[in-house]
């Protein structure tokens, strides 16, 4: 086993790995901007290195971050997900410098990271794709009006290094094409350095379904199961769910095949995810792999009662796969729910600023992972997730009125959270039986705002007036 591991990131991720090594008896290092110095990460960590710069840039500077593992000692890397974790070149030289990097081996990230290689390897490999193009980017604008036609609107524009919801526009008329674009070339560039983009058939208000892989460095491969992650805004998760509530035994055993077959065609080891769209006749495409830990990795935690980071780990240190497929078994159903710092009646804008007060749900089989503490400052440079919420049932429904129940405990003082909307959403009838798709917000979304301001500040400090007054007793 390691006995150091850098820990490339910062927030809930960076937290979840320093206590996957602390539960192996291994130390952790962890780097930080001047905004994060009084971020958690760096609270809990062994060995912490300020890095001067942008907030940003800091977590995205390879140079300094294998300078900073070389001069703490750590022997292995472990980048999360987001900043560089799925960056073939940070990959690469991570394992040219020496050090061990816990994840898939850079060209394997390379050919993943790249959707129209990856497309192309899963066609060779007899699985299934969406009907789609190479990049298009050295076409002409009549070529381009010409494909769509051709394929049919609507389509999907999608940036070929893209993740994360970005670099991607619907097409629904031929008016639209040329903007959108123009359009996707741009943030193509901005988010990713790389303005390929593609297209593909969209296939109208699927379900998105993806399977959890976890794979040795001996080819030894067996997947988790799925997790339905249809509950999205503008191509962004906010409500996770394993197993997938509207999936029977017989099509998961055909996904999971099928997820297995992609990841031994790329030659994967390590932990990853391969991302189906699934629509309405039962038809499964493959859309993406993960090369990274997924935010939402924790609900197959809690179903198969596995840790995937500490599993990670143990693979990248050489451990054998010792499970097989016929020893993965579930238990139940969990539902994860992300927190963000937004004001839902503002266009779900973010809300930063001084936390007043923290006080998470509790409970049996309820699970909050978190990077957030009273009298934390949220800076306003990095991603909105505050917390993830977590909870396990016997069941679909028991799931859900146990993550309202915890929802309606949760209490963030300071700031305006989601916490309204997704307590909204567990009320909703179509999100209760379990029969939604990718278009259930926007279809949705007006029925489901909170419709009147809420204030959860008083109701905090009424919480915090009422301990104070009982501890006095």
């Amino acid at each position: 086993m390691f006995k150091r591991i850098l820990v490339a990131n910062r927030g809930e991720i960076a937290v979840r790995i320093i206590r996957a090594c602390k539960d192996l008896g291994v130390e952790s290092v962890v780097i930080y901007s001047e905004a994060d110095e009084l971020s958690l990460h760096v609270k809990m960590a062994d060995v912490a290195y300020r890095l001067e710069g942008n907030p940003i840039g800091v977590y995205l500077d390879i140079e300094k971050i294998l300078e900073v593992a070389h001069k703490s000692g750590a022997e292995a890397i472990h980048p999360g997900y987001g900043f560089l974790s799925e960056n073939a070149v940070f990959a690469r030289r991570v394992q040219e410098s020496g050090l061990v990097w816990i994840g898939p081996n850079a060209d394997v990230i390379a050919k993943m990271g790249d959707k129209n290689t990856a497309r192309a390897l899963m066609k060779e490999n007899g699985i299934p794709i969406v009907q789609g193009t190479e990049p298009l980017n050295d076409k002409t604008p009549q070529e381009i009006k010409d494909i769509a036609s051709k394929i049919g609107y609507p389509v999907i524009l999608k940036a070929s290094a893209g993740g994360g919801g970005k670099g991607i526009r619907v097409v629904e008329h031929e008016e639209e094409l040329l903007e959108s674009f123009e359009a996707c070339k741009r943030e193509a560039g901005a988010f990713f350095g790389n303005h390929d983009v593609f297209m593909e058939k969209f296939v109208s208000s699927p379900r998105h379904i993806e399977f959890q892989i976890v794979a040795d460095l001996y080819g030894n491969v067996i997947h988790l199961g799925e997790r339905d992650c249809s509950i999205q805004r503008r191509h962004q998760k906010l409500i996770e769910i394993a197993p997938s509530p509207s999936i029977d035994e017989g099509l998961r055993k055909r996904m999971g095949a099928v997820a297995v077959a992609a990841a031994k065609a790329v030659g994967y080891s390590n932990v990853g995810t391969v991302e189906f769209l699934l629509d309405e006749f039962n038809q499964f495409y493959f859309m993406e792999m993960n090369t990274r830990i997924q935010v939402e990795h924790g609900v197959t935690e809690e179903i198969t009662g596995l840790d995937l980071v500490v599993r990670q780990i143990r693979i990248a240190c050489g451990e054998i796969l010792e499970l097989q497929q016929q020893d993965v078994h579930f238990q139940g159903y969990a539902i994860e729910a992300r927190i963000n710092a937004e004001d839902v009646n503002a266009d779900f804008s973010p809300s930063m600023g001084k936390i007043c007060a923290y006080y998470p749900a509790l409970g049996p089989s309820v699970r909050v992972d978190s990077c957030v503490y009273k009298d934390y400052e949220i800076p306003p440079f990095y991603d909105s997730m505050v917390a993830k919420l977590i909870v396990r049932a016997t069941s679909y429904d028991l799931a859900v009125r146990k993550l309202a129940r915890a929802l309606s405990e949760f209490r963030i003082g300071g700031i305006k959270t989601t916490i309204p909307f997704l307590k909204n959403i567990c009320q909703d009838q179509v999100f209760k039986k379990g029969i939604f798709n990718t278009s259930y917000l926007s279809d949705r979304l007006q029925d489901l705002l909170p419709q009147k301001e809420h204030d959860e500040i008083d109701e905090v400090a009424a919480i915090s007036a009422l301990l104070a007054w009982k501890n006095h007793q």
